[in-house]
Formats: structure tokens, C-alpha cells, sequence
């Protein structure tokens, strides 16, 4: 039953995919502003798979969190003072809150410019133009769709920020500014997502630029603060930056002066101008949607008249394939045509250097701060490397795996996979056809990390040997260490590349596979850059705090082995879901307390063995089955076993 008000606009509809859903008009009514699209996706949201448990796991997660920084503080062997337990509330208090910001960062964006790419990619984002729905309602609608899940977390998180109220240290204006900080930053950076993806034709250009404009954005933000004092001393260049810097806000929420601030908060007004942001990042898109939309669609030429069909064979089949031909220049396909495509033509998108530039500026600004901590009047801190190497490395790492996955769920969305997999072409032309032409596609993305390791060693910040010594025995110094980055770093990059194929051929949603790679990088690197955080608060000791690693171990385990096994488990993939954690951790805990008192850590051979060997292990167990049994291991067929 469809009922029409006030207009002949069917407001309650969603055409999507072939199919219409109804909408009661009590919710479209309710929701007009923001249309039926994002209706639909208030209803679906909580009867999606893993919605309830992803609530639950977070709660965990944090509860965890909170024993470990505990430990870390106070301990167990004595009841805390009012003192200590006010330290506990205010660093337990500081750790949530950045880590929930970098994953709102992180995570809104990504979802925001997946939501539209997926349409894109399964041709049905021309649809959604085609009906009477307005333009601000496609593109307000799909971002905050989008973003309901991120709220819902974010919405979790504010009981346990409330509850640390009552250990002290922190005052509940601090809650407040703290849980609209992060509003504010995931709506902008939900917007920016949103827009690129609008912007862009393919999922990997509009998830690459995402990440790399939102870095940019806080790079330049630290450029502001800067230069500024530089042009104009006697201007509050501090508060500017606050109020454009989402971690330079949040360090004034949870570190403010004693005397409070004059006037409005970096908070309050950070909250503003994130909002002014997203009036502009969505006015751009709403102005744009059909000047962009739709982009690199292919024209379907209508039948011409019937003509008189020649009767020689010959002349007809020459009309014919001159009929189908592409214009241009004949090009020779190579013996492995998937790898060809790959390397030869734009499978994906247009103008693919722009995201090379923009990375280019990234890694520029990155680099200016770490070689200023080099140079920097107090001496070189400790781990210097570690200021340049990390952050690039991390970000090269998202960007291949973001490659590896969108090489399979583009196919599959855009509806070739299918018969791509029925020609005849063979299981190991396929993989390999897409590892060396992601490998390829992402060699700017992989070759900066590796020349910045031996800058580094270079420089002879990749090992601490006495400041006496002469140029010969320094790069002797450094030459061990420069041997295990590097390899450490070449495991890992094919690591990502055959995860990213893995898990998208064996995940049929395309924007879970996506979730499911981008995610395993993201919280391999960043749970292992927590761990270091608490080994360094706590002056290096590991002993209070073995219980609690154990019980992140435990989960990033568990969490490693559902995205790897998904519904084919295998004693290969569970072995090396276990090694891989592993080997993370003991390399952390090598590099950091090899050798207490002193900044020298213990001979990296044996951490590259480790790391090395597990990351291996894993790739071995995923690459194999693909070779030797694809359809099995796509789950296009099962064993008779299995029957």
C-alpha cells in the first residue's frame, strides 16, 4: 500500500539493487529532512550481523584497558589512596579518549566514502539519481547512515567515560567536551569521506584519499602552529590550532589550565568550526553530486537499423570485429591477462596519480617533523627512527592493503569476478595476476618506507652505540639493524597484499572484507603502539602488567583467527593466527625493554626470525589453498568429506 502526501514524491521508498523497500510514513515522516535513505539505514542497523556483540566486545575491550592501566599505576598488592585512584581515573581517562578519536577518525571516513564507492561499484548510485529524491537527502543520507554505527560505539563509550567521574581526576565538563569533540570529529571526517567518494569513481582512490587528505588536514594543522608564531608572535596561534586540531583539542580537554580558559574553550569552539567544516564539505558534495555523478559510466549505443548483411563470410566478420573494437591503437594482451589489466590499463579509475601526489605531500610533511626531532637543540630522543619510520610505515601499510582488497570486491561489485573465475583462466594466473599488480600498482606506497630505514642507518639512529666511535663502526652498528627493518618491512607488505585478496575473496559483502583488512592493519599497529604506551608509563616495566598483555593477546588472537578462518577454518590459518600476535608482541617487548636502564635494545636478528617466520607462516597458509584448491577455499565447491 503506498500513500503519497502533500506531493507526488514517494518519500517512503528506497529503490535499491533491483528492489524497493518500504518505509512506514510515521519514520519517513519523522526523517523527511534527512530522507528515506537514511531511514532505512536507522531501521537495518541493528539487524545486521555482529551488531550487538560489536557493543559487547567494546565494553570488553575497555574493561581490559582499564585493569591494564591499573596495573600500571597501582597495582593489585595494596589499596589505592584518593591520590592514586584520581592519577588512575585521569590516565584511563586520557588513553579512552585518544584511542576512541583515532578510530573515529579513522574509521568515519572510511565508512562514509565505502558506503558511496560500494553504490558506485554495483552501478546502483545512478539509481538513487534517477529517483525524485533530492539531492541533499542522497548525500546527507548516505553519510549519516554511514555513520550510525560509529555513533552507537561512540554512544557506548559515554557510561564508561561517566563512570570514571567517580574514581576522580577529572571534572564532568571534561566529559562533555570530550564526548563532543568526538561528535564533532566523526561527522568532519565523515564528511570528507563522503565527498571524496562523490568525487571519485573507484573504491581505492576514494579510500586512499580519504585517509591521506584527513592526515593532511593534520599535518597541516601542525604547520599552523608552527609557522604561525613565526609570522605574527603576538597572536594566540595555540587556541587556532586548538580549534583545528582534533588532538590538540582533547589534550586541552584533558590537561586544561588551572584557571580554566578565558572566553570560549578550544573545545566548544573546535566543535564549531568542525561544524562549519561539514556545512562546506556537504554544500561542495550536494552542488557537485550530478556535475560528478555519474563518472566513467559506460554508454550504451542504442541498435542502428538492420542492415543488409553481406554475403561473404569474410566481409562480414571484419565488419563485425571492427563493430566491437575499442578505438585506439591494437595492444597485445600478455600471457597473463589478469596481470596485464592490472598493469596496463585503468582498472582503477582515472587519473590514479593523483593519489601518489597526495601522498607524496603527506609523507613530505611527516618527514619535516621527523628529521626535525633529529636535529632538534635538546639531542635526539630516544627511538628516533621510530618518529618517522612508524607513521609512514603504518600508512603504507593501510594503502596496500586498501589496493589488495579493492582489486577483488571492485570485480565482484561491478559484476566481472564471476566471469572472470569461469573463463579459463587458471587459479595462479588469477592470484597472481592480482599480488604483483597490486604490488606494482603501490610501489610509491611501498618503496619510501624502505629508502627512510636506510636514511636512517645512515644517519645511525637504528642502533645507540657510544657517541665516541668512529663512521666505520657506526654503519657497521647499523647495518644488522638496517637488514631486519628492511626484511621485516618486505614480509609485511606482502603480508597485507595476499591478506587484502584473502579475506575479499572469501567475504562476499564487499564493504566487510574491506572493514575486515583495513581493521586487521589498523588494530595490529595500533593495539602494538598501545602496548608500547603502557610499557613506557610505567618506566619500562613489564612484570605489573604481564596478566593484562596476556589478555590482549588473547583477544587480538581471536580476532586475528574469525578474520582469517571466516567460515573455513584450517589448522594453517588457526597456527598462524596464533604466531602473528605473538611475534608483534615479543618484538615490542625486545625492542623496548631488552635492556632495562638503557636505550640500546637486544640483537634484532632474532626478533626478524620470529616476525619473519609467523608473518610467513600466515601467508603461506593463505596463499597455498588459493593455488592448490581455489574453489574449496572460495567455497564454490565443498570436499565429499564435508557432505
Amino acid at each position: 500500500m503506498v500513500e503519497v502526501r502533500g506531493s507526488d514524491r514517494l518519500s517512503g521508498f528506497i529503490l535499491r539493487a533491483g528492489s524497493i523497500y518500504v518505509v512506514p510514513w510515521f519514520q519517513s515522516g519523522g526523517g523527511r529532512v534527512l530522507g528515506p535513505i537514511f531511514m532505512r539505514e536507522l531501521v537495518t542497523v541493528p539487524r545486521r550481523t555482529g551488531h550487538y556483540a560489536g557493543r559487547a566486545a567494546l565494553i570488553g575491550l575497555l574493561a581490559i584497558l582499564g585493569i591494564t592501566t591499573w596495573q600500571a599505576t597501582i597495582g593489585f598488592s595494596h589499596d589505592a589512596t584518593l591520590g592514586e585512584a584520581a592519577a588512575f581515573g585521569l590516565l584511563l581517562f586520557q588513553i579512552v579518549a585518544f584511542v576512541q578519536l583515532l578510530l573515529t577518525l579513522f574509521f568515519a571516513a572510511l565508512s562514509a566514502a565505502g558506503a558511496v564507492s560500494q553504490e558506485k561499484d554495483r552501478r546502483t548510485f545512478i539509481l538513487l539519481l534517477l529517483t525524485d529524491m533530492r539531492d541533499y537527502e542522497i548525500v546527507l543520507g548516505k553519510m549519516l547512515g554511514a555513520l550510525l554505527p560509529i555513533v552507537i560505539q561512540l554512544l557506548v563509550t559515554v557510561p564508561v567515560l561517566a563512570l570514571l567521574l567517580l574514581v576522580g581526576g577529572i571534572d564532568p565538563e571534561q566529559v562533555v567536551q570530550a564526548v563532543l569533540v568526538l561528535g564533532a570529529s566523526a561527522i568532519a571526517a565523515g564528511s570528507l569521506g563522503g565527498l571524496v567518494a562523490l568525487w571519485r569513481e573507484r573504491t581505492f582512490q576514494a579510500l586512499a584519499l580519504s585517509v591521506l587528505f584527513l592526515v593532511l588536514y593534520i599535518c597541516l594543522t601542525q604547520v599552523v602552529g608552527v609557522i604561525g608564531p613565526l609570522v605574527v608572535p603576538t597572536f594566540d596561534w595555540f587556541r587556532v590550532e586548538a580549534w583545528l586540531d582534533p588532538f590538540v583539542t582533547m589534550q586541552t580537554v584533558l590537561a586544561p589550565p588551572p584557571g580554566m580558559w578565558d572566553g570560549l574553550a578550544p573545545a566548544y569552539g573546535f566543535v564549531l568550526v568542525m561544524l562549519l567544516w561539514c556545512a562546506i564539505l556537504n554544500g561542495i558534495g550536494i552542488w557537485k553530486l550530478r556535475k560528478w555523478n555519474p563518472s566513467g559510466e559506460p554508454i550504451m549505443q542504442r541498435e542502428g537499423p538492420q542492415e543488409t548483411v553481406d554475403t561473404d563470410e569474410s566481409v562480414e566478420l571484419e565488419k563485425r570485429a571492427k563493430a566491437h573494437a575499442a578505438p585506439g591503437k591494437i595492444r597485445m594482451v600478455w600471457e597473463n591477462p589478469v596481470l596485464w589489466r592490472e598493469i596496463r590499463t585503468l582498472a582503477y579509475g582515472r587519473r590514479p596519480l593523483l593519489v601518489k601526489i597526495a601522498f607524496g605531500v603527506v609523507l613530505a610533511l611527516i618527514l619535516y617533523f621527523a628529521v626535525a626531532e633529529l636535529n632538534r637543540p635538546g639531542g635526539r630522543p630516544a627511538f628516533a627512527a621510530a618518529y618517522g619510520l612508524v607513521p609512514v610505515a603504518v600508512l603504507s601499510l593501510l594503502l596496500v592493503s586498501a589496493q589488495a582488497a579493492t582489486s577483488v570486491t571492485s570485480e565482484r561489485d561491478g559484476g566481472t569476478l564471476d566471469i572472470l573465475l569461469v573463463t579459463d583462466i587458471s587459479p595462479k594466473e588469477f592470484i597472481f595476476g592480482k599480488l604483483f599488480g597490486v604490488v606494482y600498482n603501490c610501489k610509491e606506497f611501498v618503496i619510501p618506507p624502505l629508502l627512510l630505514a636506510l636514511f636512517y642507518a645512515i644517519r645511525g639512529t637504528l642502533a645507540r652505540p657510544p657517541a665516541d666511535i668512529d663512521p666505520a663502526e657506526m654503519a657497521e652498528a647499523n647495518f644488522a639493524p638496517l637488514v631486519a627493518v628492511l626484511g621485516a618491512l618486505v614480509v609485511l607488505f606482502f603480508f597485507v597484499v595476499v591478506l587484502g585478496i584473502h579475506i575479499s575473496l572469501r567475504i562476499s559483502s564487499s564493504r566487510l572484507a574491506i572493514a575486515h583488512t583495513l581493521g586487521t592493519i589498523f588494530f595490529l599497529s595500533v593495539g602494538t603502539l598501545i602496548s608500547i604506551y603502557l610499557i613506557v608509563v610505567n618506566g619500562g616495566s613489564f612484570a605489573n602488567q604481564w596478566f593484562s598483555f596476556i589478555a590482549f593477546l588473547v583477544l587480538g588472537i581471536g580476532g586475528l583467527w574469525y578474520v582469517l578462518t571466516a567460515d573455513r577454518p584450517s589448522t594453517a590459518l588457526t597456527i598462524a593466527s596464533i604466531l602473528c600476535p605473538l611475534a608483534m608482541f615479543y618484538c615490542v617487548v625486545t625492542v623496548l625493554i631488552a635492556k632495562p636502564g638503557t636505550d640500546e635494545s637486544a640483537d634484532p636478528l632474532l626478533p626478524f626470525l620470529f616476525l619473519g617466520g609467523a608473518f610467513g607462516m600466515a601467508i603461506a597458509a593463505m596463499l597455498i589453498p588459493l593455488l592448490s584448491e581455489f574453489d574449496i577455499a572460495l567455497g564454490r565447491t565443498t570436499l565429499l568429506a564435508e557432505e
